[in-house]
Parts: structure tokens; sequence; C-alpha cells
């Protein structure tokens, strides 16, 4: 039995845009072979969910989430193709999961494209700084850089960000699969989150703890 690595469902996962789980299956069942796993998709109507891209998603939800009696509120657009899709529980449970993941998380963008070119490299100098009172050798400083930059965008980025209810999955996976199982284009469009007193000087809350008790976690 071939190893199926993380590097491999990744592969498979860009090309067929099915979900995570379903690309480690598909290579588990095809002992690794990529040609095999990606027909074996398509045969299982799981490899859609990349052809969808190029649809309008014009549909879909604004939700309002209110949390710990009015401290956090989000507003969040997510799109779809039919009004249909738009009014079945799954598509509303996704939106709901997501509400709840921006007023536990906090993502400051909705994806990487999304952070200021200034802010970017202001992350890039103060992590440079930090490598150089590592004493990092100079080579391998913007290796590092880099590297933690990747990290910077999981901590910021909606769409980076591990799910609150399910660490192994991005948000961006999350939405992907819920694409293929669904079977029309997703989109998160955008999204605000409020915090009570957000700027004035307080006290420190753990709303992240607090949101994932209301969910169960």
């Amino acid at each position: 039995m071939a190893e199926i690595t993380a590097v491999l469902v990744k592969e498979l996962r860009e090309r067929t845009g099915a979900g995570m789980m379903d690309c480690k299956k598909a290579l588990t069942e095809c002992n690794g072979e990529m040609e095999k796993a990606a027909d074996f998709l398509r045969e299982k109507g799981l490899a859609a969910a990349a052809k969808k891209a190029g649809r309008i998603a014009a549909e879909g939800i604004v939700e309002a989430y209110i949390h710990g009696g009015g401290r956090i509120g989000v507003l969040l657009e997510v799109n779809c193709e039919t009004d249909f899709v738009a009014r079945g529980e799954e598509f509303k449970l996704l939106v709901k999961d997501v509400a709840m993941h921006i007023a536990a998380a906090n993502p400051q963008y909705l994806n990487k494209e999304d952070v200021p070119a200034e802010v970017l490299q202001h992350e890039r100098d103060i992590l440079k700084a930090q490598a150089l009172n590592e004493g990092k050798p100079e080579k391998i400083i913007e290796k590092m850089v880099e590297g933690r930059i990747e990290k910077f965008y999981k901590e910021v980025c909606l769409m980076e960000q591990a799910f609150v209810k399910d660490p192994d999955k991005s948000i961006s996976d999350l939405v992907l699969d819920k694409t293929a199982k669904i079977g029309e284009k997703i989109v998160i469009r955008r999204f605000t989150r409020y915090e009570l007193g957000a700027g004035i000087e307080k006290r420190q809350e753990d709303f992240a703890s607090e949101v994932m008790k209301e969910i169960g976690r």
C-alpha cells in the first residue's frame, strides 16, 4: 500500500476541487495513483467543485450572529447560485458555523489578497528583525520570514484559519467540502465583526472560549 501523504492529498484537491477527506479516500482506494484517484472522484461526482468556480453566485444569506448578550456581533454574507440552496438547511448551517467561527477567531481579512501591502511589509520587517535577534544566519532569514508570513495569514485571514469546530480543516476546506456536497458554487463574500468597547481600554475577555462553549465544543 502506497503512503498517502499530505502533499498527494493537496495535489489531488487542487486538481479536482474535491474535499480533503474525499481526496484522501480516493488516493487510498487507488493505492496513491493520481490519475486513477481523479477518475474515482469524477465517477463519484465529487470532482465538480473546481468546475463551479466560474459560475455566478448571486443568491445566498446575510447572517447576523450575536454572542454574549450583545458583546460580539457578526454580519456575514455568503453567496450561492440559487434561492433553493440558500433556503436549504445544509447551506444555512454552513453560514451559521462560519459566523460563529468569525466571532470566536476574530479574522481581520477575508483572503490573503485582502491584506494591505503596507501591513504585510510591516509584518515582514518585524519578523526579519526577530530572526536577526535570534541570531539566525542571513542566508536562511528570508525563507524563515516567508514561512512565518504563511503562519500570519493563518492567524488573520478567514479563509486560511483553522475551523474552530474542526481544526484539521481550514475555512477554505469547509467551503470546498460544502460546494461538493451541495452541488453549487459557494462564496464567502464579506463580513464585519463588532466587539463591544473595541478600542476602549478594558480588561481582557476570552471571547473565543465563550463562543466555543456556546457551540458545544
